[in-house]
């Protein structure tokens, strides 16, 4: 059943129980714009210690901030305590929070398309802040103070840019205007994870490209990236001029690298750092390097290249991705023929390519413990010539292999 079936379910209870309650934010917006979404949150006039008391299963993520979620039917729905904030200290958090009434909550949003209420039980919008106005003019603006709404919070700022990239709507001129007025303290204030997370959910929908420059436009992309200072928009532009060609699954990572040409791998690891990546998307920056260095070699270079190396490249779940990213930055000519050399040459190594996924080499260590190879260095250095043998001289006949591997001298050092 729909998760919104489920989310009425709970407004119902809390209504019944006596308490106000509304689907909150973002839902509405995109309810508003016929944008289907599972992501609901509610606002209600109960407290947390009565929310939790109606429903069996919660989790306090937020509890000094009236926030718990609601778990109905396995589904997670954020519901938190209509309130006022105060006394915003470091740029980030209130530090005083106060019951309010659904007017007063939607006066401490963030946008005014951000800022609505609806009504399930009843099918009714509660605007106070002209947000559905502003959705059908097609603005990005600021809750009553612009200055105000992002001294409380500056990731607002970048919030601004990823609202006006998602929904192609401009930001209202005193909401622009105040961003570029505090965009050079965003830190210390918004923490770099918190950051990055802004990047990758603007990443998720089309025109990241665009994102990026008005996040240059109004200096918040020098601000958080020091080495972009001075640039022109126009570089940044070109800089980025083959994003619009990259496959949607592109990571964000491989996205913004983009901003950062010429890097070598210990300059993008310190890009890395900086922005605090995971392993994982430190193992893909590492890949996404080394695949474009190979895939961008001289085609006599290429050719030197062993069966086995392909066949290891196309192995990894970033060789796909790689290949596409390096084709959008050919000339479109030259784009279809390097896809299908690549699509070829994967075709012919396929075999060895499943069993690198597999892990199911022809000769595996048992095999060579029955020849009397003990467990050790040799024995690594037996097996990667073993598969090396298989791949490159296309030889599946495991006894075979290991005569080869008897009659090199690799078998009597």
């Amino acid at each position: 059943m729909p998760a919104r079936h489920h989310a009425t379910s709970v407004v119902k209870r809390l209504s019944d129980a006596g308490h106000t309650a509304y689907f909150a934010g973002g839902w509405v917006r995109d309810y508003l714009m016929q944008h289907p979404s599972d992501d609901i949150d509610i606002a209600t006039s109960a407290s947390v210690e009565q929310i939790q008391a109606l429903f069996p299963k919660t989790i306090p993520v937020g509890v000094a901030f009236g926030i718990v979620i609601v778990v109905a039917e396995g589904h997670h729905f954020e519901v938190a305590t209509f309130r006022k904030e105060t006394g915003y200290l470091d740029g980030r958090r209130p530090t005083n929070i106060e019951s309010a009434s659904p007017e007063e909550d939607a006066q401490r949003r963030d946008f005014t398309i951000n800022g609505m209420f609806w009504d399930p039980l009843n099918n009714k919008l509660y605007d106070f802040v002209d947000g559905q106005k502003d959705l059908k003019k097609g603005v990005i603006r600021a809750i009553g103070n612009a200055h105000e709404r992002f001294l409380e919070d500056r990731l607002r700022m970048m919030r601004a840019v990823r609202y006006s990239t998602r929904f192609n709507f401009p930001i209202e001129s005193e909401t622009l205007q105040a961003i570029l007025a505090h965009s050079e303290s965003l830190f210390p204030a918004v923490a770099m994870e918190r950051v990055w997370q802004e990047f990758k959910k603007m990443s998720q929908f089309a025109h990241f490209d665009t994102g990026l420059v008005t996040l240059h436009r109004l200096n918040l992309l020098p601000t958080i990236f020091p080495q972009l200072k001075g640039l022109s928009i126009e570089e940044i532009q070109k800089r980025l001029d083959s994003l619009s060609s990259f496959p949607k699954e592109a990571p964000t990572v491989a996205e913004l690298l983009e901003l950062f040409p010429g890097q070598s791998l210990e300059q993008l690891f310190e890009l890395c750092d900086y922005l605090k990546l995971s392993r994982t998307e430190r193992e893909t920056v590492r890949f996404l390097h080394h695949g474009k260095q190979m895939l961008l070699m001289p085609e006599e270079w290429q050719s030197r290249l062993e069966k086995i190396e392909w066949a290891q490249f196309y192995a990894s779940p970033h060789a796909a991705i790689s290949i596409e990213i390096v084709a959008a930055h050919l000339p479109m000519e030259k784009r279809q023929s390097f896809l299908e050399t690549h699509k070829r040459r994967r075709q012919i190594l396929e075999q060895a390519i499943l069993r690198i996924h597999s892990q199911s080499p022809i000769v595996r260590a048992d095999h060579l413990m029955k020849e009397g190879v003990q467990p050790g260095k040799k024995m690594g250095i037996l097996l990667k010539e073993a598969e090396r043998l298989s791949v490159n001289e296309g030889i599946e006949d495991r006894n075979a292999i290991i005569q080869l591997l008897k009659n090199s001298a690799l078998w009597n050092t």
